[in-house]
Order: C-alpha cells, then structure tokens, then sequence
C-alpha cells in the first residue's frame, strides 16, 4: 500500500517528519495528503509553527514527486529549488498538507526533459488546512536527478 510504505520511507529517510509526527493520510498519483498534530509542532502562542506548516507542506509536495517517480519506475534525487508560502489564518489545532502537481499537463513535458537530460524540474503546489479551513498556501519548485547525471566526486 503507497500510503503505509510512505509513511514508513519518510520517517526513517527524513527524520524530521518522524519528531513531527507526520501521518500520510492518503498517497496516490493525484495528490498527497499528510497530517500533523499541533502538540510536537506548536508555537509560543498555542498556534501551529510556521516553521511546522511549511515543513509539512514541503514534505507532502515532495512526497507526491516521489510516489509519482517510483511508479514510473524512475530512482531520482528530489531536491527542492525555492518555494514560497503565504500565511492566511492561524492553525489551531491538528492540521493537513495536500499536494497537488500546480500544472498537470506540465507532467509529460517533465518526464521527457528527466529522460533526455538526467535532471527536470517541475513546480508543486500545497494547501495546508485545519477543520477544512484554508490556512496556507505553498508553491514549490523541485529538480528530480538521476542518479546516472549526478555529479561524481573526487578525492584528492
């Protein structure tokens, strides 16, 4: 099942999401959606942290990368480029990140650049909610490498 083996590779690869305690909700080729609670993730004024928000949602944008990749039997690196995140409510209570591709139709196009240069880069958009209400807004740029176009150091 996509959602548990996400669950599970996020933890133990990504360390943060575990002291989190990030939760995969649901994981498909159309969207991610993770939860966190706001007690780990809570702020000096009993709020959800920033810092936290734009955690997870930077965790479910690069999640729906990764589930999309390893279905098409693609190993990449994911790396994020830059994001931005615009704060509209605050969250006071356990909250959800749902990633969605910002421009679906931009998929193939990235597929072919990934396949024809070892390296594509595609944007991703979050929305953190908390009892259904929006509360954020996350846009990320994220560069998927093959593992064959990465640089190979050298020793002296």
């Amino acid at each position: 099942m996509i959602t548990e083996s996400l669950e599970e590779y996020l933890h133990e690869h990504i360390p943060l999401s575990k002291a989190m305690q990030v939760s995969v909700i649901e994981a498909n080729l159309n969207k991610v959606v993770l939860s966190a609670p706001l007690l780990p993730n809570i702020n000096h004024i009993g709020t959800a942290f920033g810092g936290s928000e734009s955690a997870v949602a930077i965790l479910a944008a690069w999640s729906l990368l990764h589930v999309r990749l390893d279905s098409a039997g693609i190993p990449c690196t994911i790396i994020i480029q830059r994001h931005s995140i615009d704060y509209e409510q605050p969250v006071p209570k356990d909250f959800t990140a749902q990633a969605h591709l910002t421009k679906p139709e931009g998929w193939e196009r990235f597929i072919r650049t990934l396949e024809a240069h070892g390296r594509a880069r595609i944007n991703i958009s979050s929305n953190i909610k908390c009892d259904a209400q929006q509360a954020a807004s996350f846009e990320g740029d994220f560069i998927a490498i093959k593992p064959d176009s990465q640089p190979h150091s050298s020793q002296a």
